[in-house]
């Protein structure tokens, strides 16, 4: 008799657990949400150099480069190796004053910011036209700079610089 009782409590507890088990919502299945659409007028291109980033958005205006909430002038304080790269996409493609540029820069120096936001507008004015690439290209906008810092190594003080050493 106390197995029958045993037996009937096990059932019961399945019963239960599944009963549970649907009134739950389901979260198993991850389903992977697809890029966000821009409107048709609205182009994105990421650009990077070195350790800095810049996500740009390209939106036809009247040539306004907004950077991080401020005028590019004004955000690279009207340093000339800053100000030509962005200058220099736009002359490559004949596009001066037809497009506005919203960018956030983060990481990095004052001129690979300007360069990677460079490299971003090129970016999406490739998603804009395919026909610009091969303008892009051969101006060399769309080659990404790959160097970083080296990370320290152990047992060193920097990434190769190692610790003065006397033989007596």
């Amino acid at each position: 008799m106390e197995k029958e009782t045993k037996k009937k409590a096990v059932v019961h507890k399945k019963k239960e657990v599944k009963e549970i088990a649907a009134e739950q919502p389901v979260a198993a299945k991850v389903v992977k949400a697809a890029a966000p659409k821009l409107p048709a007028n609205k182009y994105f291109g990421t650009g990077r150099r070195k350790e800095s980033r810049a996500k740009v958005w390209l939106i036809p205006g009247n040539g306004q480069v907004i950077i991080n909430g401020k005028p590019y002038v004004e955000y690279f304080c009207h340093r000339q190796s800053a100000l030509s790269p962005i200058a220099k996409t736009f002359s490559a493609t004949k596009t001066e004053g037809k497009y506005d540029v919203i960018a956030t820069c983060s990481g990095g120096g004052v001129t690979a910011q300007a360069t990677a936001v460079s490299m971003g507008i090129a970016r999406a004015m490739v998603r804009l036209s395919e026909d610009l690439k091969t303008f892009l290209r051969r101006e060399g906008l769309l080659t990404r700079d790959p160097r970083m810092k080296e990370r320290k190594k152990y047992g060193l003080k920097r990434a190769r610089r190692a610790f003065q050493f006397t033989k007596r």
